[in-house]
C-alpha cells in the first residue's frame, strides 16, 4: 500500500557539489534530506521529510545511557533503465520491527511500518535522485534508525522516541571481489549469547561487542572477524558484516538461525537462489574444526559472505590458532561469482526479478 506523500521541507542549499562520486567510501556522506517521525504521548505522529540535520538531544536521554536504539540497512540501485530499485525493504521492515520488540520500543505494527519505510524511501529517492550513484557496484544505502529520546536515568524503556531514515551514497564495502577477504576466527570474545541475547536484533549493543575483537583482528592484518558460538566457541556463526557460507564437496553449508545470528536479507536471497538452481544446501551447525579439516583436505571449495553492505564477498583465507589457511579456488569461486552476478543483475535491473524483490521508483 502506498501512503499519501509525507510533507516536505526542502533543503535551502544542496551539498551535492561537494561529493566526489569516484571516492565515496562507505557511510561517510549523507544526502540532502531525511525522514523523521516522533513517538510521544503513546502515539507515532508528525511523519515528514526534512533537510538532513543534527539532532537536539539532552545529555540525559535514555538511549545514550542504556542503549535503547535499533537500526537497519538496505539499498537502492540506479538501474540500467533509469529506474531506481529498492532491494527487499519489506524484509528489512520486518527485521526492524522485531528489533524494536526485543528492545521494548513501542513500534507500530509490521505492515504499517513497512508501508511507512517504503513511502519515505520513495520520496527520499525522488527528492535526492541526483545522489543515487550510477556506477556499477555503487548504490544508495538507506539507514532507518529508532532511538529513545526521553531524558531519564531510570533503567526502563523510554516513553518518547525518534524514528529517522537517512540515505548515503556508497561505494563497495569490500572493494575486492577478485581478491577476497581474510577472516580471523575469534575464539575468545563473544558477540552474542546463544539463547536469550540480542543476536537477532540489529541494535547498537551487538556492534559495540564486536569493536575490540575487530580492532585486534585488523592489527594482525585481517579484514573481519569470524565469530564462533558463545557457549563453546566451537561452532561458526557469522562474520562481522556478513552471514557466512561454505561449499564443501559440492554442497553448500551455512549456520542455522538459532537466536544469535542476524537473519540477513541477502542470506535469505542466496538460499532462495540456491534452491532455484537445484543446488544442495544444508542449514546446520558447522564446527570450526570441520572447516579446518575441509581446508586441510581440499574439500572446502569455496567460502563466501553475504550481506547488504558487501552483497557477495569471497573469503580468501582464515586465521585460526596462529595458523593461516588459504581457501581453494578463490577468489572468486564459480558459485560465488554466479551468486554475485545474479544478485547484482537483479538489483540493477539487468536480470529478471523472478521473486519480486525490488520496489521500483521512477527517477525524475
Amino acid at each position: 500500500m502506498q501512503l499519501t506523500p509525507f510533507p516536505v521541507t526542502p533543503v535551502k542549499q544542496s551539498r551535492l557539489s561537494q561529493v566526489d562520486f569516484d571516492d565515496l567510501g562507505f557511510g561517510t556522506i549523507f544526502s540532502d534530506h531525511m525522514f523523521s517521525m516522533r513517538y510521544e504521548a503513546g502515539a507515532w505522529t508528525n511523519p515528514q521529510i526534512l533537510p538532513y540535520q543534527a539532532l537536539a538531544l539532552e545529555p540525559g536521554v535514555a538511549m545514550l545511557h542504556y542503549g535503547q536504539t535499533v537500526f537497519d540497512g538496505y539499498k537502492a540501485f540506479r538501474g540500467l533503465d533509469g529506474v531506481a530499485r529498492i532491494f527487499r525493504p519489506d524484509m528489512n521492515a520486518q527485521r526492524l520491527h522485531q528489533s524494536c520488540q526485543r528492545l521494548c520500543i513501542p513500534i507500530m505494527d509490521a505492515g504499517e511500518l513497512c508501508d511507512i519505510m517504503i513511502q519515505a524511501t520513495r520520496q527520499l529517492i525522488e527528492l535526492d535522485h541526483a545522489w543515487l550513484p550510477s556506477q556499477w557496484g555503487h548504490s544508495l544505502y538507506v539507514r532507518p534508525l529508532v532511538i529513545g529520546t526521553e531524558s531519564t536515568l531510570e533503567v526502563r524503556a523510554a516513553d518518547s522516541y525518534c524514528f529517522i531514515i537517512m540515505t548515503s551514497p556508497v561505494g563497495s564495502y569490500f572493494n575486492n571481489l577478485q581478491k577476497g577477504v581474510s577472516l580471523y576466527v575469534e575464539d575468545r570474545f563473544t558477540r552474542a549469547a546463544s539463547i536469550g541475547g540480542l543476536g537477532t536484533a540489529k541494535t547498537a549493543a551487538n556492534y559495540a561487542a564486536s569493536l575490540l575483537p575487530g580492532f585486534k583482528s585488523r592489527q594482525q592484518g585481517f579484514d573481519q572477524v569470524l565469530w564462533l558460538d558463545g557457549n563453546e566457541h566451537r561452532y561458526v556463526e557469522e562474520v562481522g558484516a556478513m552471514n557466512i557460507f561454505f561449499k564443501i564437496d559440492g554442497k553448500v553449508v551455512t549456520p542455522p538461525l538459532g537466536g544469535s545470528i542476524l537473519p540477513g536479507v541477502v542470506r535469505n536471497s542466496v538460499i532462495a537462489l540456491l534452491k532455484d538452481w537445484g543446488l544442495l544446501l544444508e542449514e546446520r551447525p558447522i564446527a570450526i574444526d570441520e572447516v579446518v579439516e575441509a581446508l586441510h583436505s581440499g574439500s572446502l571449495e569455496e567460502m563466501f559472505g553475504a550481506g547488504t553492505a558487501a552483497v557477495i564477498c569471497p573469503v580468501a583465507s582464515i586465521g585460526f590458532k596462529g595458523e593461516l589457511f588459504e581457501v581453494a579456488n578463490t577468489p572468486p569461486g564459480e558459485l560465488t561469482l554466479r551468486l554475485y552476478d545474479e544478485l547484482t543483475g537483479i538489483q540493477y535491473g539487468k536480470l529478471e526479478d523472478r521473486h519480486g524483490w525490488n520496489v521500483q521508483v521512477p527517477i525524475p
